[in-house]
């Protein structure tokens, strides 16, 4: 109870005098919005090996393609997929850092960290969770910049020949 008092009184001043504390029940979750679908190419990743950390992957990025309602074009080579590994628990940390171009020609940064869990549910059916929160970086003068003022998150669609992304905005 502490703890929650001293974020409210922490938040109201930046809030506002107008602030309004949302008590139980809470109202329903945030909507979420379609912004696009990202087609990555790989090549073979390589191992760092066992580090400090647990195993190292590194999948470099070599191209790809994007396209949603607002924006499409191609993913630039250069980016990689950075995997941390604990088999044991059957979980990846996953940071892949990389760029797109728009068909106008606008370059924009993304850094998409998440996490991959495989197990079992409680009925010991295989459990798969794969889900990113891709950041954005866009330039502020270009028509892209309401990528740089939002949270977004993403999951895997299906493919065979590429990694596919898709990302929704949160409202």
């Amino acid at each position: 109870m502490k703890k929650v008092f001293l974020l409210i009184a922490f938040a109201l001043p930046l809030l506002g005098a107008g602030a309004q504390v949302i008590e139980p029940p809470y109202p329903e979750g945030p909507g979420l919005e379609f912004v696009c679908e990202l087609r990555v190419k790989c090549d073979p990743g390589y191992a760092v090996g066992k580090t400090a950390r647990g195993i190292r992957n590194v999948i470099p990025i070599v191209g790809g393609t994007f396209s949603g309602p607002k924006m499409k074009g191609e993913i630039i080579g250069g980016g990689a997929d950075y995997q941390l590994i604990d088999a044991e628990h059957g979980r990846t940390e996953i940071e892949a850092i990389y760029s797109i171009k728009t068909d106008d020609g606008v370059n924009i940064h993304i850094r998409n960290c998440g996490l991959i869990t495989m197990g079992r549910d409680a009925s010991g059916n295989p459990n798969f969770y794969f889900r990113t929160t891709p950041k954005f970086e866009a330039p502020q003068d270009s028509e892209y910049n309401w990528l740089n003022d939002a949270v977004f998150v993403c999951m895997p669609g299906p493919a065979t020949d590429c990694i596919c992304l898709r990302v929704w905005k949160v409202l």
